[in-house]
C-alpha cells in the first residue's frame, strides 16, 4: 500500500464483484425486466464507465449527475431523470439532450412542456407516481403518505391525459416504495401492489404507458444477523404477476432501479490507524479517516440506532479478535466513530482498518469538506 499517510484513506472498488452482482440479477429476474442503476448510490467516474457496459440504464438525481454520466459516454436515450426541486437549466438540459424527465409534480409539468415549446422540442415525459403504499421494513421509505417525492396516485390520470394533450412523448410511470429492505416477501408484495397500481392507472387513462420503472428496494446485509436478500424469490414472483398483467400492458417494458444493491459490496474504505491510546481504560484506535468520508458507517446517514458497519484489520486479516476497542476517525466532534466497541485482532499505529460495505452512499453522501480534511481517493481495480 506504499508509505505511511501517502496512500489512505481510500476507496477501493471491484470490477469483479459488479460484474457478478449484476449477472446474478440478470439470472433472478424476468429476462423482459431491464436494470438501471440509481448513479446516487455512486457516481466516481470510472464505476460510471465500467457500469454503463453492464446495466440498460441510468437513473439521475440531479443535472449534475446527467452531466457526469454523459461524460462517462452513457446514451442520453438511456437515462431517467428523477427528483424534486429541478431547475429550469437542469429541464432545459435534459430536454434538449432526450432525457426522460421523471415528473414530480403538476408544476413541473407545466414548466417542462413551456421549456420545450420554447425549444421546439418533444420533450420525453413520465410521471413519477406517490402511492398509498409503501415497502414494508425499508430502511427509508420513498412512497405512502404525504411526500415530497411524485404525484399523489389519484392524481395522475388527470395528469397523463394533460401531458398527452399537449403533444408531450409520455413515456409512463416511476413508481418507488422504498429502499433498503432484506425480505423477500415485503419486496413481492410492494411489487404485486405496484403492478396493481399501474392497471388501474391504465384503465383510467385509456393508454398503456411505455415504459415502467418498478422502483428498487432491494437491500444488502450491513449488520450481524442481516440476511442476504433472496432475490430468486423476487424474481420468480415478479415473473408471475407480470405474466398475469392485462393484455393491453403487453408492451410495456419494465425496470427495477438500484443503487446499493448494484455497488454498495463492491467497496471497502481504507483508513490508517495514526494513533492508539487508552482513556479511563478503553482503548481508542484513531485513524486518518471519519465520517467526512464515511458518514453512513458513523451512523449519522438516517439510522436512528448506530450500529457497526463490518470492520477489520486489513493489515492483520487473518489474525484472531483478541481485544475490544473503538475506531474513531481524525475529526474533533465525538459523531466520528467508525466503530464502538467491536471485537478485532491487536493493532497498532500504521496498520489498515477496512469498512466494507462502502460502495454506496461513501465518498459522495459525505462531507468531505467538514473541518478542512478533504477528500478520500478512489480507485476502481
Amino acid at each position: 500500500m506504499g508509505g505511511r499517510g501517502r496512500d489512505t484513506p481510500l476507496f477501493v472498488y471491484s470490477r469483479a464483484h459488479l460484474q457478478r452482482r449484476v449477472a446474478d440479477l440478470r439470472a433472478a429476474l424476468p429476462s423482459r425486466v431491464a436494470i438501471h442503476y440509481a448513479m446516487k448510490g455512486n457516481p466516481f467516474p470510472p464505476l460510471l464507465r465500467f457500469m454503463n457496459a453492464l446495466v440498460d440504464g441510468f437513473d439521475l438525481a440531479s443535472g449534475g449527475e446527467m452531466e457526469l454520466a454523459l461524460t462517462a459516454g452513457v446514451a442520453a436515450d438511456k437515462m431517467s431523470f428523477a427528483g424534486p426541486g429541478k431547475r429550469d437549466r437542469e429541464l432545459e438540459a435534459a430536454i434538449a439532450r432526450g432525457v426522460t424527465i421523471n415528473l414530480e409534480s403538476e408544476g413541473e409539468a407545466g414548466r417542462a412542456i413551456d421549456i420545450a415549446n420554447r425549444f421546439g422540442i418533444t420533450p420525453k415525459l413520465a410521471v413519477r407516481v406517490n402511492p398509498s403504499f409503501d415497502l414494508k421494513g425499508s430502511g427509508m421509505k420513498m412512497g405512502g403518505g404525504a411526500k415530497q417525492f411524485g404525484v399523489d396516485a389519484e392524481r395522475v390520470p388527470a395528469l397523463v391525459k394533460q401531458i398527452l394533450e399537449r403533444g408531450a412523448d409520455w413515456r409512463g410511470f416511476h413508481i418507488y416504495a422504498g429502499s433498503q429492505a432484506l425480505n423477500a416477501d415485503a419486496i413481492i408484495e410492494m411489487q404485486a401492489a405496484t403492478l396493481a397500481l399501474v392497471t388501474d392507472l391504465t384503465a383510467e387513462i385509456g393508454t398503456p404507458p411505455v415504459h415502467v420503472n418498478l422502483g428498487g428496494g432491494f437491500g444488502i446485509p450491513y449488520f450481524a444477523g442481516d440476511e442476504p436478500l433472496d432475490i430468486y424469490a423476487v424474481g420468480s414472483a415478479l415473473d408471475a404477476a407480470l405474466g398475469a398483467m392485462p393484455d393491453d400492458l403487453a408492451n410495456t417494458g419494465y425496470c427495477i432501479e438500484l443503487g446499493r444493491y448494484l455497488v454498495g459490496e463492491a467497496g471497502v474504505y481504507l483508513t490508517r490507524i495514526i494513533d492508539r491510546k487508552v482513556s479511563h481504560g478503553e482503548t481508542f484506535l484513531v485513524t486518518d479517516g471519519g465520517l467526512h468520508h464515511q458518514l453512513a458507517a458513523s451512523g449519522n446517514f438516517g439510522t436512528v440506532i448506530r450500529r457497526n458497519y463490518p470492520i477489520a484489520i486489513a493489515t492483520r486479516f487473518d489474525a484472531k479478535a483478541e481485544e475490544v476497542v473503538s475506531v474513531t476517525g481524525c475529526l474533533c466532534t465525538p459523531l466520528d466513530m467508525l466503530g464502538n466497541h467491536v471485537h478485532l485482532p491487536r493493532a497498532d499505529v500504521g496498520d489498515l482498518v477496512a469498512i466494507f460495505c462502502a460502495g454506496a452512499y461513501g465518498a459522495s453522501a459525505s462531507p468531505a469538506n467538514f473541518l478542512e480534511q478533504g477528500a478520500a481517493k478512489e480507485i476502481l481495480v
